[in-house]
């Protein structure tokens, strides 16, 4: 019969111990980001009063802090050795991974576009890069914007989720009246 994986505090620290106290990535279950988020999901669902709360509290802080101890050492272990611990890896530091990939393309690609006389590219890059259009979620009330791409968008209220420029969208986050909505496919 299959062992179930049952998460909790203890057997995440465990986990931690282990993960920090070897050069090797360790094997975890391909489930074990869903079991923690299960388990921290139905710890804060359960409601408390007084000291109890605060016991609940302590313990999703800390499992938050041991999750982040945990992914940064497994990344850094994978960075310094890409090829002997990809088998170890779990999906969600695949994901991870891929966007940091995506970064390195990109890189090499402005630097190659820069040293070989390709101003037109990085215009085009630029551009299509600043009317990108991005979601957000308005925070609060805004007056109609002209986008970057010159297009209206708005009036807004708070609580609309918009479709706007990149760089539209920046502004209204840095001023604190949007903030960036990302859909999964």
């Amino acid at each position: 019969m299959a062992e179930t994986n049952r998460m909790d505090i203890a057997s995440l620290h465990l986990r931690v111990l282990r993960e920090t106290e070897s050069d090797a990535l360790s094997d975890l279950e391909p489930s074990f980001y869903r079991d923690l988020s299960e388990f921290v999901g139905g710890l804060k669902k359960q409601e408390y009063d007084g000291v109890e709360n605060k016991i609940k509290d302590a313990l999703i802080d800390m499992a938050e802090q041991l999750t982040s101890l945990l992914l940064s050492t497994r990344l850094e272990k994978i960075s310094k050795s890409p090829d002997a611990s990809a088998g170890r890896l779990l999906d969600e530091e695949k994901f991870i991974l891929d966007s940091q990939e995506e970064q390195r393309e990109r890189t090499e690609m402005i630097i190659s576009a820069t040293v070989n006389g390709k101003s037109k590219f990085l215009e085009s890059l630029a551009y299509g890069h600043k009317t990108k259009r991005v979601t957000v979620r308005i925070l609060k009330d805004a007056d109609e914007l002209t986008g970057v791409d010159m297009q209206r968008y708005g009036p807004f209220k708070a609580e609309d989720i918009a479709t706007i420029p990149y760089d539209n969208a920046q502004a209204l986050i840095t001023k604190g009246a949007a903030t960036r909505v990302r859909l999964e496919d």
